[in-house]
C-alpha cells in the first residue's frame, strides 16, 4: 500500500456553486472500473487508495480573475464520501436531513472534507478551502464501492456572491487486497 509514483494517478470531479443559492450540491464520480471487490481465484479482489484530495474553488463570474472576489462573504463546507451513490445534483437541489455526519470526522465513508469561508468573511485567512480531514501518503483511504461523491452545502446565511466551480483532484492508486481486509471495507463502506 506504499505511495508510489508509478503507481499514482489522478481522478476528478467539480461542481458549480451557484450564486445566491443556498443549500446542498452533489457530483459522483464513477469508480467501477478502477475496482473489483470479489477475488477470483489467485487473483485478489481490488480497490483505490485515496492518498491525498485536493480542492479548488474558482471564480467563474468575474471574467479576468478566477480567484474569489475579495468582499466574497460565502461560506460552503465539502466532503468527498465513498459509496454516497447521490449521482450529480445542483446547488441547493440535495436534501440532508439536520445533524447530518456528510462532513464529520466520525463518519466512516467521509474521504476527506473542507470548509471555505470566504476573504469578506470577518477572521477569513485564506480566499482557498482548507481541509480539515484528509487521508495520508502513509495511511490512505481506500475505497471499495463504486462510486464516490463531492457533496458541498452553501450555507444559507452566507450564499455566495459570484459563481464558482468547485473542483477536487484525488491522488490515487489501484491496490490488490486480501479477503479479511476487503470483507472489512465492505462492511465499513455500507451507507
Amino acid at each position: 500500500m506504499a505511495y508510489d509514483l508509478k503507481n499514482v494517478f489522478y481522478l476528478g470531479t467539480e461542481a458549480t456553486v451557484s450564486k445566491t443559492t443556498p443549500g446542498t450540491g452533489t457530483a459522483q464520480l464513477d469508480l467501477s472500473a478502477y475496482i473489483d471487490p470479489i477475488a477470483r481465484g489467485r487473483q485478489k479482489g481490488t480497490g483505490l487508495a485515496i492518498y491525498k484530495v485536493h480542492y479548488s474553488l474558482i471564480n467563474t463570474d468575474d471574467a479576468n480573475v478566477a480567484t474569489p472576489d475579495p468582499s466574497e462573504t460565502g461560506v460552503i463546507t465539502m466532503s468527498m464520501i465513498a459509496g454516497a451513490g447521490l449521482g450529480d445534483n445542483a446547488t441547493g437541489g440535495a436534501t440532508f436531513s439536520a445533524g447530518s455526519t456528510a462532513y464529520d470526522a466520525g463518519n466512516q465513508l467521509v474521504v476527506s472534507a473542507a470548509s471555505y469561508y470566504g476573504p469578506g468573511v470577518p477572521s477569513s485567512s485564506t480566499s482557498q478551502p482548507m481541509e480539515y480531514l484528509m487521508p495520508s501518503k502513509d495511511v490512505p483511504y481506500v475505497i471499495v464501492r463504486d462510486n464516490v461523491c463531492l457533496i458541498y452545502t452553501v450555507d444559507s446565511a452566507a450564499t455566495m456572491t459570484d459563481d464558482y466551480r468547485l473542483s477536487v483532484r484525488l491522488e490515487c492508486a489501484q491496490i490488490a487486497l486480501d479477503q479479511a481486509t476487503l470483507n472489512q471495507l465492505l462492511r465499513t463502506q455500507t451507507v
